[in-house]
């Protein structure tokens, strides 16, 4: 018998089953359910999130930047206080930077610091007490040759007095020498008093890099105060601030080439004395008018 080829088309058809299919084992643990969402629950959230935002602005971040207690609850906490000291400062070291900015940039123009002077009246004085030495020397030499000329100058020892009376002077002109002893190790101390509400900034011109030693202390008053730096231009950097503070000591590092330093200012009723010590990598201390 001759096979018929076979046509597709004319497949029988199964039929649709209409039974549903058997959930997997397990109970259809593993598959993704989808979570319904409605704009009623949407817009619940977003306020939920929105109200629990406004409530840590008003209760902790505004006491604790701006000194804003609308509540009373920054105050409890402390953050106020930590505002204050922010707020504080801020608007001094704006005020510093302004009056930095309007100061002429020559640095031939800034006038010498008190402690710079003062070195340079102790080496003047040096000076004056060698002249003052040699000149002795030279007329004491005089004095013994001229009675060895003489036949027998054995009446007139006077003048032998006169001259040697200079020579116990002589360590006048190392007295000063010992001076840096009383702070060994240091390069640079400044002493200077503020007066109530009174300011001073002392900068570092260091190169980027450089690294400087410090401390300073207040007499055991307080004082606030700010550790900073700039270059003249766009950069500026803040190491530290405090409060009613009586001292700091440690090592400050330059991130780039400016002038690095101190702000204090006395918001005390009584004058606060200042001691600063620096040694370490800078080309000169000055002070910023």
């Amino acid at each position: 018998m001759q096979q018929k080829p076979f046509e597709i088309h004319k497949a029988p058809v199964p039929p649709l089953r209409a039974e549903p299919r058997h959930a997997a084992a397990g109970g259809g643990v593993g598959h993704i359910q989808g979570v319904q969402a409605t704009s009623g629950g949407l817009i619940r959230s977003t306020m939920l999130a929105g109200g629990a935002a406004i409530a840590i602005l008003v209760l902790f971040w505004l006491p604790a930047e701006y000194d804003i207690d609308l509540t009373g609850v920054g105050g409890l906490l402390g953050l106020t206080d930590m505002g204050a000291i922010k707020t504080q400062l801020a608007a001094e070291a704006a005020a510093q930077d302004a009056a930095a900015a309007a100061a002429p940039a020559n640095p031939a123009d800034a006038a010498l610091s008190g402690e710079v002077a003062l070195r340079l009246d102790r080496i003047e004085a040096q000076l004056q007490q060698i002249a003052a030495v040699i000149g002795a020397d030279v007329l004491s030499r005089a004095g013994t040759t001229t009675p060895a000329q003489e036949p027998e100058p054995v009446p007139e020892p006077e003048p032998e007095v006169v001259t040697a009376e200079p020579a116990a002077e002589v360590p006048a002109v190392a007295a000063p020498a010992p001076e840096p002893e009383s702070v060994p190790g240091w390069r640079d101390e400044l002493v200077f008093t503020l007066a109530p509400t009174e300011a001073k900034e002392i900068k570092l011109v260091m190169a980027a890099g450089e690294a400087a030693t410090f401390e300073w202390d207040a007499g055991g008053g307080g004082v606030n105060y700010s550790q900073h730096g700039d270059d003249g231009a766009e950069q500026e950097v803040r190491f530290e601030e405090g409060r009613a503070s009586p001292g700091q000591s440690g090592t400050m590092t330059a991130p780039f080439a400016g002038n690095h330093g101190w702000f204090w200012r006395n918001r005390g009723e009584v004058p606060v004395t200042v001691t600063l010590r620096v040694s370490g990598g800078y080309s000169e201390l000055i002070e910023v008018e």
